[in-house]
């Protein structure tokens, strides 16, 4: 009842203090118009994310926003080793949170993180006290849930990596059979990545989307492809985007090494399947090996004691 009343003080003294000081009025509805014009022109989404004038709800956002991504931010340094560049690229290899910019990203990532974390310990202390638990058995049960929580993120993370390079590892493959097409029927690098920007879709067309944002917003051709070969999660697409680049900036057959890419991601992927192929027969005797096994070695050696010894 203390904390209650407490609590409740705290809102009924913000409230007041809203409503005899109102909050200056932001300059960002004013600028946003413009803004939206700008970040359209260079590629950006065009959702800026809506400002509140004023209120009660930016008064508990200003107050407690700063605190909460400061933890997010230590939990973060905690869990996350590397630093935030390597965050970052981290994120942007597993295709999260795209329509926000690098700063943004790594804010919500990193506020999903201590949201789970959050959810995990209170939905444990929870458990505790419905169960009845001992202090040891509670205090246990609240570590191995923060230590599940704080872990889920980055393991999800991971997993979304995984799951875009064997996309992309897909996808390359036809990409590259198409740019050579189109290099054979006549044309430049830039022409035949456009081309084919303009009607296909996928993991790698959006980077070949995000190298000719790069292109025109002032970068060299062959800068903007090895800017997206030093960021891509798969490293045959990394391949490709250099050999767009050394192609545009010296001259060289494109055709002809797409074609040969496309030959080693074949093989690559030939090769995956294979080993697949065996992991998967030796997890299918794992039943027979582990339940069957025993049993028949119970019904051989079962008659031995009678025959060797002579025991009925």
């Amino acid at each position: 009842m203390v904390v209650l009343a407490a609590l409740a003080s705290a809102v009924a003294v913000a409230a007041f203090v809203s409503l005899v000081l109102p909050a200056t009025r932001r300059l960002g509805p004013r600028v946003r118009p413009y803004s939206i014009g700008a970040r359209t022109a260079l590629g950006g989404s065009a959702d800026v994310g809506a400002v509140a004038d004023g209120g009660a709800g930016s008064v508990i956002r200003g107050v407690f926003g700063p605190l909460l991504a400061g933890l997010a931010r230590r939990l973060s340094r905690i869990i996350d080793q590397g630093g935030d560049e390597t965050l970052g690229l981290k994120l942007r290899q597993a295709g999260l949170f795209p329509d926000l910019a690098d700063g943004d990203r790594l804010g919500a990532y990193r506020m999903r993180q201590l949201t789970v974390l959050v959810g995990w310990i209170g939905g444990s202390i929870v458990l505790s006290l419905l169960l009845s638990l001992s202090t040891n058995r509670a205090v246990l049960l609240v570590l191995l849930a923060a230590v599940v929580g704080g872990t889920r993120v980055r393991g999800r993370l991971e997993r979304a990596i995984e799951d875009r390079q064997n996309r992309m590892r897909i996808e390359i493959y036809t990409i590259n059979q198409l740019l050579a097409v189109r290099a054979r029927a006549g044309g430049g690098v830039v022409q035949a990545v456009s081309a084919l920007s303009a009607r296909g879709r996928g993991e790698v067309v959006t980077e070949l989307r995000e190298a000719l944002r790069l292109l025109r917003a002032g970068m060299r051709a062959s800068e903007a492809f090895q800017r997206i070969a030093s960021v891509t999660p798969e490293p045959f697409c990394a391949r490709t985007y250099s050999l767009l680049s050394v192609a545009e900036d010296r001259g060289v057959d494109l055709a002809e090494g797409l074609l040969s890419l496309s030959e080693d991601v074949r093989e690559a992927r030939r090769s995956s399947i294979r080993r697949s192929a065996t992991k998967r027969r030796a997890a299918m005797l794992i039943p027979t090996i582990a339940i069957l096994a025993p049993v028949m070695l119970i019904f051989v050696a079962a008659p031995l004691p009678r025959l060797v010894l002579g025991w009925q």
